[in-house]
């Protein structure tokens, strides 16, 4: 079984070059999975940096959601899968059916579906994982339904993904901060 590392942080607190140096001191064949997708011009700018950003002999898979069924189907051999990130994943999973979103139990039930089958593949595989996420709860309350649900998801997939790993890191200001389980 591989190791999982947990980075959480705030936006833009560090967290995809923190992982991407773990990635790179670690081993020779990784595995990038995106999660982000180009809606706008504007996300479709910051991709492009990352994958700029992005050692030449990595694979890449731009996987918005499924993730596990993706992976059962097709896997690359890798020694570290980096997955960034969830925040977008719990996001994508979200708005899948459009922007109104579904009812918070059929939300609640196709997110566990993903992060159980997420957590499968990291427990079977021989692979380490890095998996990113935001933390979401330091800010204030949403002021519409939708975000105060996408919250309290990806707030207890964060706290399920914590409690799997084997080192969770808090990022404030591009420095990593081990947490205690």
């Amino acid at each position: 079984m591989g190791k999982l590392t947990f980075i959480l942080g705030g936006a833009r607190s560090g967290k995809s070059a923190c992982a991407q140096r773990l990635a790179e001191n670690r081993v020779s064949k990784v595995l990038f999975i995106a999660t982000a997708t180009a809606d706008d011009d504007e996300m479709a700018v910051r991709i492009a940096k990352h994958r700029k950003g992005r050692p030449p002999g990595w694979t890449t898979r731009e996987i918005p959601y499924g993730i596990a069924a993706s992976l059962k189907t097709d896997s690359p051999e890798a020694d570290i899968v980096l997955l960034d990130c969830i925040t977008l994943l719990i996001s994508n999973l979200l708005l899948q059916d459009g922007e109104a979103g579904p009812d918070e139990a059929a939300a609640n039930r196709c997110i566990e579906t993903e992060i159980n089958g997420l957590l499968e593949i990291i427990r079977n595989g021989q692979a380490d994982w890095i998996v990113i996420s935001n933390e979401v709860g330091l800010g204030l309350v949403p002021p519409y339904p939708l975000g105060r649900m996408y919250r309290d998801l990806l707030g207890r997939v964060n706290q399920q993904l914590a409690a799997h790993a084997d080192e969770v890191l808090w990022m404030v200001a591009g420095i990593p901060v081990p947490i205690q389980k």
